[in-house]
């Protein structure tokens, strides 16, 4: 199997319950769960490089590009990156034709893996594995789907991703 490394830059599968705003938020810290996420499933091989948290509706082109210029860069041909729902797809797409030579798999969650019954872990696993078994090329993870760029829409009315 190829070596994965995986490119968190946040989104609500990193999120937890903030007991001052009484909202969802990043760790004070800077931490990501994804190292717990791959402790739990067992799973010990992915390189875990943290570009940044941050909320997905907040990213600019800016932080696109460097989401760009790190899965090109990465020494592995497999990557996952874990992305906010929100704007999941525009970034599939932005990354299309500036991530050669790679299988860029993006993933995420609808809840976070803080809170009970989060869909991140299942996400986070079929990613992986799909950043293994695919053709290069720019795809997405979701509700247990392979998506291509061009087709990586979340459906907001159903809380799922759609073709």
């Amino acid at each position: 199997m190829k070596p994965v490394r995986i490119i968190v830059t946040g989104g609500t599968i990193d999120k937890i319950h903030d007991p001052f705003t009484e909202g969802l938020a990043f760790a004070p810290d800077g931490t990501t769960q994804i190292p717990e996420i791959l402790t739990d499933g067992r799973c010990n091989y992915p390189i875990i490089q943290r570009l940044f948290l941050k909320d997905s509706l907040h990213f600019t082109d800016e932080d696109r590009d460097a989401i760009a210029r790190v899965a090109a860069a990465a020494p592995e041909e497999a990557v996952v990156i874990t992305h906010g729902t929100g704007t999941m797809g525009e970034t599939a797409r932005y990354l299309a034709g500036r991530v050669p030579d790679r299988t860029v798999v993006l993933t995420g969650a609808m809840r976070p893996f803080s809170l009970s019954r989060s869909d991140g872990p299942f996400n986070l696993g079929g990613a992986l594995i799909a950043a293994q078994t695919l053709p290069n090329g720019i795809y997405g993870v979701m509700n247990g789907r392979v998506f291509e760029a061009q087709s990586l829409n979340k459906n907001t009315e159903y809380g799922r991703f759609d073709i």
